[in-house]
């Protein structure tokens, strides 16, 4: 099988890169990227592999879209300009990336009759919504620019399934941390930014007083996730959203005191104001993607910080 990944080179599509390379059934693997957010480096382990071929361009560009889509069989889309703060800082950016590219994408795979696409969807659809955890078919009204696009998403892929006969696999991600998500710019991750700052003995700031919880997700159960979700053969899967998470509530100061300990820092957190458009907490019921999907997430947050932490240690000039 052919498969197009949009967005390879950033932090979860350059991991699902080189997973996708070692999979016998794969027998190509199409990388669609503008760098606008990815990086180059991260996938340098398997740019020369046989199997992988790199289109650097934009999903903006419906022609390019288009020609990346001949001779595909699978589409994993991942392509998209995160960030809350982002999208409030220039929302047309992000409509544009997340929304009109989406369409392309959807269009060009209708267009040459791609059956499957599996597309990274986003916890901030939940919004407003205050029941927890939170169960997929319970929203409430977006709080960013980014949680529009991303609800979009949702409702492009709903339309397509009924009108074009196609099937479409949404992942609501939830706070995925792991290598190769880049400490550096303004709209960098948490994880990223807290491990960043204890390597260079720097004490970081935590938005908010530390009480505001996530459900963070080490980057290889979405892998895993993913994997099921492209290649599951149960019909009743398909054409459906699921929550991607561990299914566990961290505090921001409890997340900061676990890296602390990995790293045995005693250095003490600043803190600043609260975040525009962020949540208080947040937390995923994951039944149904282990009921439908079969999804069993194996990496706990403090195993996945451990590896994330000797991975950022061994790489500190990866992103300089």
């Amino acid at each position: 099988m052919n498969i197009l990944l949009t967005g390879g080179a950033g932090f979860i599509g350059s991991n699902l890169a080189k997973t996708f390379i070692n999979i016998p059934r794969i027998s190509k693997v199409t990388v669609i990227d503008n760098f606008s957010t990815g990086f180059r480096q991260n996938l340098a382990e398997i740019i020369s592999h046989p199997k992988f071929t790199l289109i650097e361009g934009d999903i903006t560009d419906v022609e390019i879209c288009r020609r990346a889509m001949q001779g595909i069989d699978l589409v994993s889309h991942q392509a998209a300009l995160g960030s809350v703060p982002r999208s409030i800082h220039d929302p047309i950016a992000t409509n544009n990336a997340n929304i009109n590219g989406t369409l392309n994408i959807f269009t060009a795979a209708k267009e040459a009759g791609v059956k499957r696409i599996v597309y990274a969807a986003s916890s901030s659809t939940y919004g407003d919504s205050e029941s927890l955890p939170k169960v997929e078919d319970i929203i409430g009204k977006p709080l960013s620019p980014y949680a529009v696009t991303k609800y979009v998403m949702e409702l492009y892929a709903d339309v397509f399934a009924k009108t074009y006969n196609m099937e479409f696999i949404g992942l609501r991600y939830f706070n995925v941390f792991g290598p190769h998500q880049s400490p550096k710019g303004a709209y960098a991750a948490v994880i990223p930014l807290f491990m960043d700052a204890v390597l260079n003995h720097e004490p970081p700031t935590i938005n908010g007083d530390g009480s505001y919880s996530r459900d963070f997700t080490y980057v290889q159960n979405v892998v895993q996730a993913n994997l099921k979700a492209l290649f599951t053969e149960n019909t009743e899967a398909v054409n459906q959203v699921y929550n991607t998470a561990f299914g566990e509530s961290t505090t921001l100061l409890q997340l900061f005191n676990h890296i602390k300990s990995i790293a045995g820092s005693d250095l003490q957190p600043a803190f600043g104001a609260f975040r525009k458009g962020d949540i208080p907490h947040s937390l995923a019921n994951i039944d149904k993607s282990k009921k439908l999907l079969a999804y069993d997430p194996a990496i706990s947050v403090k195993e996945g910080l451990k590896i994330a932490f000797d991975w950022y240690t061994q790489n500190r000039s990866f992103y300089q």
